[in-house]
């Protein structure tokens, strides 16, 4: 049986990740969730960073990791906010989402704002997007290489070829991702 993981706003904002994310839980590896807030953070600052981005391409982008991800939307998690404590108050709708879909893993790039020795008490542990695909790599090699091998497929606007992914992957943070990758390609 597949584990829980919430993906924060963080990991969600770059595309070729998301997609990666995304494809990772169609596997059934993992089950993301994620709430309807966290996809406001995720593209406020997808549109503040990128003015060139069209709106309706973004909601669309939106939906279409909705309706890619069969029950994603975590609701209900709201009246656990104010009970839990971090550094940053503006996380603690992630933790509270996380404990209410009964997840085990947070996974974001912010690892100071979701401290483990906090976490663990809600028995939610953060990881870094980096060792979360290494995970899964680890779980399912031949699953990853699949995942890879259609996530290149899929990119056709512009194409891209294995190297120019795996660039980009590591460039976005998954650095030891790609070594592995590497090694499972080449």
């Amino acid at each position: 049986m597949a584990f829980t993981v919430v993906y924060d706003a963080c990991v969600l904002y770059p595309a070729p990740l998301r997609d990666l994310l995304i494809r990772i839980a169609n596997t059934g590896l993992v089950r993301a969730r994620w709430t309807d807030r966290i996809l406001d953070e995720c593209f406020e600052n997808i549109l503040e960073q990128r003015p060139d981005l069209k709106p309706k391409a973004l909601a669309r982008t939106r939906e279409l990791m909705t309706e890619a991800i069969p029950d994603c939307l975590v609701n209900g998690y709201e009246e656990l906010i104010e009970g839990i404590d971090l550094p940053d108050p503006d996380d603690r709708h992630v933790v509270a989402a996380a404990i209410r879909c009964g997840a085990q893993v947070i996974v974001t790039f912010n690892l100071d704002d979701f401290p483990t020795d906090q976490l663990s008490r809600y028995n939610l542990e953060p990881q870094h997007p980096d060792d979360f695909v290494l995970g899964s790599i680890d779980l399912s090699p031949g699953t990853m290489v699949r995942v890879v091998e259609e996530q290149i497929t899929g990119l056709r606007n512009p194409p891209v070829d294995l190297p120019t992914l795996l660039d980009t992957l590591r460039r976005a943070g998954l650095v030891q991702t790609v070594a592995r990758l590497r090694e499972l390609f080449y």
